[in-house]
Formats: C-alpha cells, sequence, structure tokens
C-alpha cells in the first residue's frame, strides 16, 4: 500500500513537471513533504542516508561550481569571447555560429550547460542585433551545442553529476569514456549546421562594419580579477582530474575552490549569492526526497528486478534500452528528474553483472542517452528552457515545434552514433 501511495504521488508531480503547469520547485517540495508527513521516508534518511535521502555530494558540487562561475562573469570574459567571435567571423553567418557553437561547446564541460547557456545567450542577442540578422537559429544551435558538449564531464551536465555520485564514477573516468564520441558527434553536428539552418545565413555586409566597431578587449572589466579567477578554476578542474588520486570528493574540491575564488577576488558577498540558482539547488532537493520515497518503499526494487529478469544476461540488448530508452524518454520530460529516477534501477542492474567494464557500459549507454536526449524538445533539459526564456524576455519567441523540429534530428543523429560507439568499444 505504501508503495501505491509513494508511486502515485511520484507521478502526479512528474506529470505536472513535464507539462510545466506548476513552477517545478513547488511541485516537487510538496511532493517530498507529502513523502516525508506521510511517513513514506523517515526524516533522518531524507537528510542522512546516501542512497534513501538529499545527495549532499551533486547539491554542493553544484553550489561551489555556481559561486566560481558567478565570480568569473563579473570579469567580463564572456562578452570578450561574445565580441572576439563576431570579429573574428566577420559578420559571416555561418562562421559566427560555428564559432559561437564552439565557445559553447568548450566551456560547458566545466561550467555546466546551464550556466553556459545563461551567459552566452545574451552575448548572441547583442552579435544578431547588430548584424541585423535573427538570433533564433543561433541560440537552437547554441543549446544543442551545450547538450552535447556538457555530456563530456562529471561536471557539464546535471544528469552525469548523479550518475557520477550514484556509480562512484570519477571526473577522469567520464573523460576517458564519454568525451571521445562527445567530440566526434560535435564535429558532424557542425557541419550538419550547415544544411539545417541554411535559410538563416543571409549575408548583410552593410551591417558588418558596426560589429568590426566594437572592441572585444574593453569587455574585460578586471584583467587581475581574470587572471586569479582563471588561476583558481585551473586548479579546480585539475583537482577532479585528481579526484581518484587523493580520493577527495568532487564536491569538497568544487566548495574549497568557491573558498579560494571569494579570498582572491574579495568580491561582494550578498552579490555572490545572488548568482547562485537557489531555484535549481531546491529543486534536485525536492527530487531526492521523491526518489528516495520510491526506494525506501520498495518500488525501485521490484522494477529493477523486473529490469534484471527481463533482460538476463543479454547486457548489449540492455545496453541498448537504456540508451534509446533514455534517449527518446529525456527528450519529452526533464532529463534530471528522468535520471535521478533511473539511477536506483540502473545501479540494481549493475550490481547483478560480475564483469566491472560491462557493468560500467550500462552506466555510460544511460548517460549518453540522457544527455543526448536533452535535445529532443524544447522541454527535455534545464539548458533549452533557461535559452529560450531569455531569448522571450528580449522580445525574440522559440517557439516549442521551432526548436523541437531541430532537436529531434540532431538526437537521432546523436544517439544512433553513440548506440555504434557503445556496441564498438565494449561488446563488439
Amino acid at each position: 500500500m505504501s508503495g501505491i501511495l509513494a508511486l502515485s504521488i511520484f507521478v502526479v508531480a512528474f506529470i505536472f513537471i513535464a507539462t510545466e503547469k506548476v513552477d517545478k520547485v513547488k511541485v516537487v517540495l510538496i511532493a517530498a513533504g507529502l513523502m516525508a508527513v506521510l511517513g513514506l521516508i523517515p526524516g533522518s534518511q531524507v537528510f542522512f542516508s546516501e542512497h534513501e535521502g538529499i545527495d549532499w555530494n551533486v547539491i554542493f558540487l553544484l553550489f561551489g561550481m555556481m559561486v566560481i562561475v558567478g565570480i568569473i562573469k563579473q570579469t567580463g570574459v564572456f562578452d570578450f569571447l561574445g565580441i572576439w567571435a563576431a570579429k573574428s567571423s566577420r559578420g559571416r553567418p555561418y562562421r559566427l555560429m560555428v564559432m559561437l557553437m564552439a565557445i559553447t561547446a568548450i566551456a560547458s564541460p566545466f561550467l555546466d550547460n546551464v550556466t553556459t547557456i545563461m551567459l552566452i545567450v545574451p552575448i548572441t542577442l547583442v552579435v544578431c542585433a547588430r548584424l541585423n540578422i535573427s538570433p533564433a537559429p543561433y541560440i537552437i544551435a547554441e543549446i544543442l551545442a551545450s547538450n552535447i558538449g556538457g555530456a563530456a564531464t562529471l561536471i557539464g551536465d546535471p544528469p552525469n553529476i548523479i550518475i557520477g555520485s550514484r556509480a562512484g564514477l570519477t571526473f577522469n573516468d567520464f573523460l576517458i569514456h564519454m568525451a571521445p564520441i562527445v567530440i566526434i558527434i560535435f564535429v558532424v553536428f557542425v557541419l550538419l549546421t550547415r544544411i539545417l539552418f541554411r535559410k538563416s545565413f543571409d549575408f548583410s555586409a552593410d551591417h558588418v562594419a558596426e560589429v568590426m566597431e566594437l572592441d572585444a578587449k574593453a569587455a574585460i572589466t578586471d584583467f587581475r580579477l581574470l587572471t586569479r579567477s582563471l588561476i583558481v578554476l585551473a586548479l579546480v578542474i585539475a583537482g577532479f582530474g585528481l579526484h581518484a588520486v587523493f580520493h577527495i570528493e568532487p564536491s569538497i574540491i568544487a566548495l574549497v575552490g568557491a573558498g579560494v575564488m571569494v579570498l582572491v577576488s574579495r568580491p561582494d558577498i550578498p552579490g555572490v549569492l545572488r548568482d547562485v540558482e537557489w531555484h535549481t539547488l531546491a529543486f534536485f532537493m525536492g527530487l531526492f526526497v521523491m526518489v528516495a520515497g520510491l526506494v525506501h518503499t520498495g518500488v525501485i526494487s521490484i522494477i529493477g528486478t523486473w529490469v534484471v529478469d527481463t533482460f538476463g544476461g543479454n547486457y548489449f540488448g540492455a545496453a541498448t534500452a537504456l540508451l534509446f530508452g533514455s534517449s527518446i524518454l529525456g527528450a519529452f520530460f526533464d532529463n534530471i528528474p528522468y535520471v535521478a529516477t533511473m539511477t536506483p534501477i540502473v545501479e540494481g542492474l549493475v550490481a547483478q553483472i560480475s564483469d566491472p567494464q560491462t557493468g560500467q557500459a550500462l552506466w555510460w549507454s544511460f548517460a549518453l542517452g540522457a544527455d543526448f536526449g536533452g535535445n529532443g524538445t524544447a522541454v527535455a533539459a534545464s539548458a533549452n528552457v533557461v535559452a529560450i526564456g531569455l531569448a522571450a524576455k528580449a522580445g525574440q519567441k522559440i517557439s516549442f515545434w521551432e526548436f523541437t523540429k531541430y532537436g529531434i534530428i540532431v538526437t537521432l543523429l546523436s544517439t544512433l552514433m553513440a548506440w555504434g560507439y557503445v556496441w564498438i568499444r565494449y561488446f563488439l
């Protein structure tokens, strides 16, 4: 009976999250509160259980990176990169799109894709206004690039943080297993954009002069702060890489990095805290409690047993189902709650496998499907929703279907390429 009640609360909450009729933070907090009040999960386990409560490694890793990025943003380096890209492309639309996508894809693995989008979209709006071209194709391309690029590392995409924390996968593990296929897919995607957005590459020489007059260096407001910030960021990324050597959790590295960043920059602390996305952190915490209710009442265990019985020893079939299933479901539901729900099930499936490499192959199939499925529709990933909201705020509306007609093609191509990669690398 308790399992049915927990599942009912979860399903209703998930429907509200998927349809976006109500703010998703309100939904998860109400659902989490019901789980606790109805005794579907003990209050002590909400805060202190690693597998049946809030995953503080995820929360503090996100918090630390938000503080670091918030301080870096104050230097104006992202404005510099946007102006530099516009001038280097000499106003040529396709060249400009490639450069903006490259900046987005390179930054996303290290700053996370939501943060990168929040920084690059406003710059894109300004540059496109100067060139008198529609920003919609460029913003759509940047969203797609951010979700592809963010898949490469532990911290690049929120689903990866959840998977890495639960599966015990390190920053280096993601680089070794995810980055190769991400790079290949991104190169193919760049070539594909030439066809997808071919009607948007009209060139107007009259407006290029305005862009060429912009001074990229003037965008940097504090060179000393920029130098210090980049040094701290490099040390944090190095710390992530050495995580397995020193056995220090990525969340601790991010928190220490945030503390050092505050010390060397001496920023306005209230201002820095205002830049933290508390909305996102609250959503994660409520979501973890929702999933914990399913774990504690045995719902996840029942589903996991069914999955194991269905696939038996056919691990390539399981990897294929995880990859394509995650891509399809992730395209229609926000991939964060989807991954948080499925992670315990995948963990149970992997626990049945004696070969560590095969077990890891299932985790990578799951991560690739969830990350690339985030490109499927306008509501499939947080980065999509954030970017489209920023565009709408600037008077440049991007409709659900305008985004989705491109996103579905990119998702299908990415998933097929990822499937081939999983087969060749882990099962051939």
